[in-house]
């Protein structure tokens, strides 16, 4: 058997958390969920089940410990690491709230492989036991990455010395340099894992139906709430049962249910990964010939029909029965840039920004007049709110919940009332034992500087909070891989300005008598330079309003001054056209719909901002 709880039971013996199951405080009336999306969790102190290879040795805490390079973690949009540590916080933060229903909108591992679901499971099983949670879980296009289990690896694992460490579950894989690299480590538990096993592993956590929901169902089952049996459910949940023709003689699984966890609560759990062969002559057996995921809703409306009438069915049920229904999904179902997508696509083209996997209008319109209302999604990795009103008097709202991964570190609760449904947003400042790995860069780093390679920016282990340390990590992934998506003019002339020089550029004689009437100075404007623009500009963009607590607040005043001025500009070159369109984009990003705290009207779908 694994050895796993020591480890996790060290963390909740520093940091206790009592037995609660009241709501102190909180409406007796009122039901709360909890959602935790791209968790990404990699099993820090996981063990392979056919491999002695357990890691390198912390020096610190002694532990063995598989860990990811900093490296490889400041080139992504996600840390690989010390989520670990925010996932178990978050945890401990949501138990001690007294919050029982916990949702994950998908990409709650690495790339679905056993050793990190199992470690997620490990982890689950031990709050739904002591605290009495239940977990209600979704696909992301992490996991699974395909519809079959794949063969696969990772380079970038650290290993002895500070070298990177490749572990794979190809036993001819041996990519290495060959005057530094360490030997391979083999093992399947690295492999990536298709719906069968995924959803085996994890089979507690509403993928299939249990004796202690109210009622479950999936988009084959034929059963209503007045004919419903555990028995029938139990027919409907297995896989063989659950399956659908991606293409003609494609058949793929769908994992998506509806399941009743207290009385008057639907949870919708959208299946939205669509896996299509990219080669149609090949056998559908053969795992590598599909897609990934990644573009979301999109590949739904072409690809997935039997999903958009199965939700019209199920929102006219809630409707008839008197559910509030909460549909989740790992993809956003509106554009998540606060309406600037448009703008991005001028600016950087359509391949850049992610601008992919904005869906498109029609995702909204589809599902808002299938009678959806609320949906909560993720993938993004970014807080986010979107709204859609349609003439037909359907709207819809999209709530885009942080990821404990990456900047701005959190979790979305939604406390649903008799004629609303209130949102509030947990930002995760506080991790405790993040700064555990950081011996472990030292000798990276070290090795890194002795061969002379790139280097990562060592202030990073500075970090004092975990979100610092996401902001560290934000600012070196601008550095290292965001800037290469700017024009190269473009961002060469910001980066070379100071904020002086774009009040210049309006060209106004009466700028500075116009900037006391605003109640700025002029010389304020030098405290800042382009560099700080950029950053910032990608701190709006992920963290919405929780994002003026880390950026001055005169800045966002002189911010939303420009994007008002260089919005009047007539075209006077090239540059001017493009700086009109990043303070356009700056001001979508100042002024989207309520992120951190707010409330739904469930009547007439508007949102309201909340202290």
């Amino acid at each position: 058997m694994r050895s796993y709880l020591p480890s996790f039971l060290f963390f909740l013996l520093l940091f206790p958390v009592p037995r609660i199951f009241s709501q102190s405080g909180a409406d007796p009336e009122a039901t709360r969920i909890a959602f935790l999306a791209d968790v990404h969790l990699q099993d820090l102190y996981g063990t392979f089940t056919d491999t002695g290879y357990r890691g390198i040795i912390n020096p610190e805490t002694g532990k063995y410990t598989l860990l990811r390079t900093m490296g490889a973690q400041l080139h992504s949009t996600r840390i690989f690491n010390e989520n670990y540590f925010a996932f178990l916080t978050a945890l401990q933060d949501i138990a001690a709230r007294g919050i029982r229903l916990v949702a994950l909108p998908g990409d709650y591992s690495d790339d679905g492989q056993p050793i990190h679901v199992n470690g997620l499971r490990h982890i689950l099983d031990h709050y739904s036991g002591q605290y009495g949670m239940q977990f209600f879980i979704t696909t992301g296009n992490h996991d699974p990455v395909g519809p079959f289990r794949q063969e696969a690896g990772k380079s970038d694992f650290l290993g002895a010395g500070g070298k990177n460490q490749l572990i794979t579950s190809i036993a001819k894989d041996t990519v290495r340099n060959t005057t530094t690299a360490l030997p391979p480590v083999f093992s399947r538990d690295i492999a990536k894992s298709g719906y069968a096993d995924i959803m085996k592993t994890l089979e507690h956590f509403g993928f299939y139906p249990s004796p202690d929901n109210l009622y479950w169902a999936t988009p084959f089952s034929t059963y209503t709430p007045d004919s419903y049996t555990i028995e029938k459910a139990r027919e409907a949940g297995r896989l063989q049962n659950r399956m659908y023709d991606v293409l003609p003689g494609y058949p793929v699984p769908d994992a998506s249910y509806v399941v009743e966890p207290v009385p008057g609560l639907w949870l919708l759990a959208l299946d939205g990964d669509v896996h299509i062969p990219e080669d149609p002559t090949v056998s559908p057996e053969h795992a590598g010939n599909y897609s990934g995921a990644g573009t979301g809703y999109k590949n739904v409306l072409s690809h997935k029909q039997h999903l958009i009438g199965w939700v019209k069915e199920i929102t006219a049920l809630a409707r008839k029965y008197h559910k509030t229904l909460i549909a989740f999904s790992h993809f956003p179902m509106i554009d998540f840039n606060d309406d600037a997508s448009p703008l991005l696509e001028k600016l950087f083209g359509g391949k850049k920004w992610q601008l992919g996997r904005v869906p498109p209008e029609a995702v909204a319109e589809t599902f808002a007049k299938a009678g959806l209302r609320v949906h909560v999604g993720g993938h993004m990795h970014i807080n986010d709110t979107g709204i859609r009103n349609y003439d037909t008097g359907d709207w819809l709202v999209n709530i885009q919940s942080p990821s404990p991964a990456a900047y701005m570190p959190g979790y979305k609760i939604l406390t649903i009332h008799d004629e609303d449904i209130e949102v509030e947003t947990v930002s995760l400042s506080d991790v405790t034992e993040f700064r555990a790995l950081f011996p472990l860069y030292e000798t990276e780093y070290e090795y890194l500087q002795n061969r002379e390679q790139p280097l990562w920016d060592k202030s990073i282990l500075r970090s004092k909070t975990y979100k610092d340390f996401t902001l560290w990590h934000l600012r070196e992934l601008v550095r290292l891989r965001f800037l290469k998506d700017w024009p190269e003019e473009l961002r060469e002339a910001i980066l070379a300005r100071k904020g002086t020089d774009f009040i210049a550029m309006i060209s106004n004689p009466q700028h500075k008598k116009e900037l006391r009437k605003s109640g700025l100075r002029y010389r304020d404007f030098r405290k800042w330079d382009g560099r700080d623009l950029l950053y910032d500009f990608y701190k709006l963009r992920n963290a919405d309003e929780l994002a003026f607590a880390d950026i001055p607040e005169k800045r966002i005043a002189q911010y939303n001054y420009l994007a008002e001025h260089y919005r009047k500009l007539p075209y006077n070159s090239p540059l001017h056209s493009r700086l009109q369109l990043v303070f356009e984009c700056l001001h979508h990003f100042l002024h989207g719909a309520p992120a951190a705290h707010f409330r739904i009207d469930m009547v007439s779908g508007t949102l309201k901002a909340l202290p």
